[in-house]
């Protein structure tokens, strides 16, 4: 099992640049392919990143070229750098884990963090 906590939200101005961090707990942190998923007011979670227990990332459409996911297995912890953000962005963010990349991908992980809340002003 493992524990998920987020860290880096914020208010920042369209444009703008935050990163995001996600800290997990448990001994088998490299068994897991991990993952950043998106709930903006009034809509369905949404997918944002994954990336494999061997480091391939996956972006969606949405952030591809804005966003970029990576993981340090030696610190457990898995990151969002957000660069370009705009309003549209605004969204709590969560962390998912799971221990197969398929099913992060397809946003179904079984283990989630609280979120974090992203805000992007215009």
């Amino acid at each position: 099992q493992v524990q998920l906590v987020e860290s880096g939200g914020g208010l920042v101005q369209a444009g703008g640049s935050l990163r995001l961090s996600c800290a997990a707990s448990g001994r088998t942190f490299s068994s897991y392919a991990m993952g950043w998923s998106r709930q903006a007011p009034g809509k369905e979670r949404e997918f944002v990143a994954g990336i494999s227990r061997n480091n391939i990332p996956y972006h969606a459409e949405s952030v591809k070229g804005r966003f970029t996911i990576s993981r340090d297995n030696a610190k457990k912890l898995v990151y969002l750098q957000m660069n370009s953000l705009k309003p549209e962005d605004t969204a709590v963010y969560y962390c998912a884990a799971d221990p197969d990349f398929a099913t992060v991908l397809d946003d179904r992980s079984n283990y989630w963090g609280q979120g974090t809340q992203v805000t992007v002003s215009s």
